[in-house]
């Protein structure tokens, strides 16, 4: 995604513009799935609604495994507090975020850049579902979802 776009999904952040649709994703989710969700600060749950909308006008077949990957695709940003300005730094400068390691977490900014180039994986570990899990691992669903996010 552009920087622009980045951006702008910051500023809604931060003037408290998100309307997630949690009633939608409600309908999607399982129990302990929800709550993760709920976990999502409000610019992401909107996001992953509107990933996860997309995908069912492109994909009307896909399976509710797949709707529910949309959903929690971002659930790894819960790890640790991801402050709007670290969410847009990290992405405008990740061709030049330095290697850290997956775990242990770090402090501040590293932990930040952690979140950034590792939250798909922590968000693998959080989740249960081993449907879920390979449609956020494995292609073809995982390049679906990816691409649709990249555009959201």
């Amino acid at each position: 995604m552009p920087g622009f776009k980045r951006i702008q999904r910051g500023l809604r952040a931060l003037l408290g513009l998100a309307r997630p649709d949690d009633a939608w994703a409600r309908e999607w989710l399982l129990v302990e799935e929800y709550a993760l969700f709920r976990a999502l600060d409000p610019r992401d749950r909107e996001h992953s609604v509107l990933v996860a909308k997309e995908l069912l006008k492109r994909y009307p077949k896909a399976p509710a495994a797949v709707v529910r990957a949309a959903l929690l695709h971002d659930v790894g940003k819960t790890v640790r507090p991801y402050r709007v300005m670290e969410r847009i730094l990290t992405a405008l400068f990740e061709p030049y975020l330095p290697a850290l390691p997956l775990e242990p977490p770090l402090p501040g900014w590293r932990g930040a850049v952690q979140v950034r180039l590792y939250h798909e994986r922590y968000g693998r570990l959080m989740i249960t579902d081993p449907e879920v899990k390979r449609a956020l691992a494995e292609p073809p669903w995982k390049d679906r979802i990816q691409a649709i996010d990249d555009e959201y």
